[in-house]
């Protein structure tokens, strides 16, 4: 689970909120993701402009948190120093990519089932973080 800070609830929130009124989503595309809707948030890029931040590299989330976690010193290293400033380490995005954080699955529902690559259930996932975050 994420650290609590003001500034993520309000990103995920503000993301959730985009999402719920139709913002493109893709689950396959870097920029349109769970994860690049998130960062589109934090940093203020577009979709494009965190795909060319990579270099165009369209690898998942996950393998860029992985790389992350070995300083590579690529550019999505930028991208990863702004989530950890505000408490979203790499972990979590790997976890936010699959929605698969296991307290907020279990304070969704225990019978709830949710899909990484469907918006409703995105929302639904960062409006839950976002309240345990609060509550925490």
């Amino acid at each position: 689970m994420p650290q609590k800070n003001p500034l993520l609830i309000s990103a995920l929130k503000e993301t959730a909120s985009r999402l719920e009124k139709g913002a493109n989503y893709e689950w396959g595309h870097m920029g349109r993701c769970n994860c690049g809707h998130l960062v589109q948030t934090i940093t203020d890029m577009s979709d494009k402009e965190i795909v060319e931040s990579i270099d165009f590299q369209m690898d998942e989330w996950t393998e860029h948190a992985n790389d992350y976690c070995n300083n590579t010193g690529s550019k999505v290293d930028e991208i990863f120093n702004q989530l950890n400033e505000i408490g979203f380490n790499y972990e979590d995005i790997v976890k936010l990519e699959y929605l698969s954080d296991k307290s907020i699955l279990e304070k969704v529902g225990e019978n709830t089932y949710l899909r990484h690559n469907c918006v409703d259930d995105v929302v639904l996932y960062m409006n839950t973080m976002a309240e345990m975050l609060e509550e925490s």
